[in-house]
């Protein structure tokens, strides 16, 4: 049973619409409500953003973005200085960060000062990038001389996800920031707080009006407007395969805007015979289980070899069965609730369909208590391929687990699937990690390790998976355009 939950003493401040610098309520006057999942209680009334609001909030953006306006004028280490000084700020407040962030999604304290600290750390490497990038120069027939210049894309639409808010906010808003451009963001209707703190920070940290604004709202309303609308520019977005798909309708209907998407998984993860089965059991139980899994590239598809597949299942079940489940704010606690009750209830619905398609639960499988959108740590083996909990994100702390015989059967069975966002191999034989991630087909492969991020680091998926890349100089290209100059140099007489 769930104990008592703490009550973290916090004020929420920031509940309204940010645009130019400042919080104003939504012109319709709606609200809507953000809720505890750990205790399904009201944290705060929200102002409901929609498409009047998009657009006020466009129209900031392009305006702060004009060619003689104090951000397009600024020096780029200028820009640098900002995107230094909301750092500091944003590590000033790390603490109210991480509350706001146990607070909306459930997930430990101790996890969410990590996300911080990892968000704020993205956003100080891409303050570095600011003077880094530039152009070329080329040959060109006779006396011309071709080169190519680096210019922002202008105003750019960026719709984050629940599951790490405050982290998806810092790769997004870093190489938009780095590379001049003005921004629009729509954080998830059920985790907004953090993003409005933030906002608030950008006005402390002196960036210009109308660089930076945050309208919270519904996906297919103020996410809606953005994607469609006629004077941004860019839209990224990290979420669903099936929202994404979406975005890119709306935007090929649009203005032909450029889409960047970061969507699901179906995550494999290998553990070879040669490899120690206690630490892969513990490895693949805290990554399954780590933000109670919801989280995009979670290890899903365990695929053990067959020779320590018993022993390996007999670990992963002591893991979960020792896992501490409750209040995100109490001492010791690993896991907290399921973000709201539509993903708590997808969760459970999924169980059900393993139990009937003839997987085994081995353990877990339960709600806990009635307080909050607790699930226990849940492990299905006789798992086959073509099951439902084997092909389709879940989204919760359900690791499915498959044995296999060599590695070329293995490889074939972990690329049958739509997504390809991330693997991973526990094994110590280098050739057999080399050829499988040579031949897997994701965007990120941990070998002996897993999640295991670098800002500088690409970060992207294969298949349906996504378009694109954040982190990295791959990230800050999204938000560049190329423009060639030739120049016809006459000779001197």
């Amino acid at each position: 049973m769930i104990s008592e939950m703490a009550k973290p003493d916090i004020e929420i401040k920031y509940k309204e619409i940010f645009i130019n610098n400042e919080f104003v309520p939504a012109k319709s006057g709606k609200t809507f409500s953000v809720i505890n999942p750990a205790n399904k209680q009201i944290i705060a009334e929200i102002a409901e953003g929609d498409k009047a609001d998009v657009d006020a909030a466009v129209a900031a953006a392009k305006k702060a973005f004009a060619r003689n306006s104090e951000w397009r004028k600024m020096d780029p280490s200028g820009r640098s200085k900002l995107i230094y000084k909301l750092a500091d700020l944003m590590e000033r407040d790390q603490d109210i960060l991480a509350t706001l962030e146990s607070l909306e999604v459930g997930k430990p304290i101790g996890d969410a000062k990590q996300e911080v600290i990892g968000a704020i750390n993205a956003l100080r490497y891409y303050g570095e990038w600011c003077d880094k990038y530039s152009g070329e120069t080329f040959q060109a027939p006779g006396n011309m001389v071709s080169m190519t210049r680096k210019e922002p894309v202008g105003v750019v639409g960026q719709i984050i996800p629940w599951n790490v808010p405050v982290l998806m906010l810092t790769w997004k808003w870093g190489p938009a920031l780095a590379a001049g451009c003005t921004i629009v963001l729509k954080p998830a209707e059920s985790t907004p707080l953090g993003a409005l703190h933030v906002a608030s920070l950008v006005k402390e940290a002196g960036f210009p009006p109308g660089v930076i604004n945050v309208v919270p709202g519904y996906g297919h309303t103020a996410g809606a407007a953005i994607s469609s609308h006629m004077d941004v520019n860019k839209v990224a977005f990290t979420g669903s395969v099936g929202v994404g798909k979406k975005i890119m309708e709306a935007a090929a209907a649009s203005n032909l805007k450029r889409v960047t998407l970061e969507l699901g998984g179906k995550s494999p993860l290998i553990v070879c015979e040669d490899f120690d089965v206690n630490t892969a059991a513990a490895l693949c139980h805290n990554f399954i289980c780590f933000n109670s899994g919801q989280i995009c590239i979670a290890p899903s598809r365990v695929f053990v070899h067959e020779s320590i597949h018993d022993a390996f299942v007999s670990k992963l079940v002591d893991q979960a069965k020792a896992r501490k489940v409750g209040d995100p704010f109490e001492s010791g606690v690993q896991q907290g609730p399921q973000v709201n009750e539509a993903i708590y209830k997808r969760v459970l619905s999924y169980i059900e369909v393993g139990k009937k398609e003839g997987a085994k639960l081995e353990v877990g499988g339960n709600p806990i208590g009635d307080k909050g959108y607790f699930i226990e740590p849940t492990v299905f083996t006789n798992v086959t391929d073509d099951m439902k909990i084997a092909k389709e994100e879940i989204f919760g702390p359900v690791q499915c687990v498959l044995k296999f015989k060599t590695m070329e059967e293995v490889i074939e069975r972990a690329n049958n699937t739509t997504y390809g966002l991330a693997a991973g191999i526990l094994t110590n034989d280098i050739n057999k990690a080399m050829n499988f991630a040579n031949a897997v087909e994701a965007g990120s492969v941990w070998v002996n390790c897993y999640m295991a991020f670098a800002a500088s680091a690409p970060f992207g998926g294969y298949k349906q998976s996504g378009i694109g890349r954040e982190n990295g100089i791959y990230g800050l290209e999204n938000y560049l355009e190329t423009k060639t100059i030739t120049m016809n140099i006459n000779p001197v007489n």
